[in-house]
């Protein structure tokens, strides 16, 4: 059963959600804005998710991989003293972390290198900002016997050391980016470099719900195993569904993992938490969707931090995940639509969520995650203790011990 499917038979509502159109749009987001040396690959690669989305052999053996090497399904958690802490709504996790590699990444990496192997690419290149999708892509392309050069901007390969020798010890050439910000943004810039001068031999697997169409369909329609598994397991668990979902956004494909089997369920508020960074006044964040503007970047519109003159603003994120400048269209068009709100989590709110969640439910939470897991207690607050709010957990924080040690020390200096 293909992605889209499963949703419909979920649906609550009589009217389906049914994006992107044809051209990948989102009303006026998405689309594929790329250089005309891209175009042959990206039709390529359009007629073969197209066939491939609702091939029972493909579908079959993306299912097994999930099952027999991830380790899927992964387990939703109900997090009881934190729950008490807030002293309002239950709140309860999805277990990404649980994952095989430590976070959502690795759903999409095994579509699309299945895609890949189908199509008769053996080279793969990737981008990474916290280094999770480097090291889910280089652990499968070790799976699969194929080339793995992964991008990460030199900034973020000082962040994440250990992701960088994770992703070397599985075989992967990892390329220090020292371009611009030196991060994800310019990462992904000269992962497409790349791809257009090795047009023929190279898969280009784009690790979030960004980048010209198919990709921000693509991702969300791999990584919406997430939510399918929630509509099934919080029935079991919880009695019923939830009344909130929260994810955090950088590019956002593990917040449209979660959210897009459930856009249906008008009764479920979908909230995405971004990161303010210093604080949004400091202007040294990642808040796209809450400050920015509509764009073009990374091959689609979206909304972006740009000036007056449509540059790119260099942003500041202390989990090097949400560190872009972008949002997958998606998000865009959920936003604009109203069907998805988005809220902010500053650096100190997340590292705050990322202690107590260390002392009072015994998981390490990545960074990233610290930001929905941030918001969610401060929602679960509010709300009545018959309300329940579910939040993606979408990696473990193994990788962010040195940063979060650094931090704490400065700030008990301070």
């Amino acid at each position: 059963m293909s992605t889209s499917q499963s949703t419909q038979s979920h649906s609550q509502s009589g009217e389906h959600y049914n994006l992107p159109d044809a051209r990948g749009h989102f009303g006026p987001y998405g689309g594929s804005f790329a250089a005309e040396t891209l175009t042959h690959a990206l039709t390529e690669l359009r007629e073969a998710y197209a066939y491939y989305q609702h091939d029972e052999q493909f579908l079959a053996e993306f299912e097994s991989e999930l099952k027999h090497f991830v380790g899927r399904p992964s387990p939703v958690y109900h997090a009881k003293r934190w729950s008490e802490l807030a002293g309002g709504a239950q709140i309860y996790f999805k277990r990404e972390d649980l994952n095989h590699t430590g976070a959502h990444k690795i759903n999409n990496v095994i579509g699309q290198a299945l895609l890949a192997k189908r199509m008769g690419k053996k080279r793969i290149i990737a981008e990474t900002g916290a280094g999770q999708h480097g090291v889910a892509t280089a652990t499968i392309c070790a799976r699969f016997g194929m080339e793995c050069i992964v991008f990460m901007g030199s900034e973020d390969v000082k962040r994440q050391l250990q992701n960088v020798y994770r992703m070397e010890l599985l075989g992967a050439t990892v390329v220090p980016v020292e371009s611009g910000s030196k991060t994800l943004k310019d990462a992904l810039n000269e992962a497409m470099r790349d791809w257009v001068t090795n047009i023929e031999s190279t898969f280009y697997i784009i690790g979030t719900v960004a980048g010209p169409h198919p990709y921000p369909m693509m991702v969300r329609d791999f990584q919406s195993v997430i939510g399918l598994e929630c509509l099934e397991q919080m029935p079991q668990i919880a009695s019923r569904q939830p009344d909130y979902v929260v994810a955090c956004v950088g590019g956002g494909s593990n917040a449209m993992g979660i959210f897009y089997p459930y856009i249906d369920y008008s009764d479920v508020k979908l909230v995405g938490v971004e990161a303010a960074g210093e604080g949004l006044a400091s202007g040294k964040h990642a808040a796209s969707l809450t400050l920015g503007t509509p764009g073009v970047l990374h091959g689609n519109r979206t909304y972006l931090l740009q000036d007056e003159n449509g540059q790119i603003i260099e942003t500041h994120s202390v989990s090097a995940g949400l560190d872009y400048p972008g949002i997958g269209p998606e998000h865009a068009w959920l936003k604009d639509s109203g069907r998805a709100q988005y809220v902010c989590i500053d650096d100190n709110e997340a590292l705050a969520a990322f202690n107590t969640c260390c002392r009072i439910e015994g998981i390490i939470p990545a960074l990233e995650s610290s930001h929905a897991l941030a918001y969610a207690a401060k929602l679960a607050a509010t709300l009545p203790k018959d309300q329940i709010v579910l939040a993606n957990l979408s990696g473990r924080g193994d990788k962010d011990m040195h940063t979060v040690q650094e931090r704490m020390a400065a700030l008990a200096k301070a």
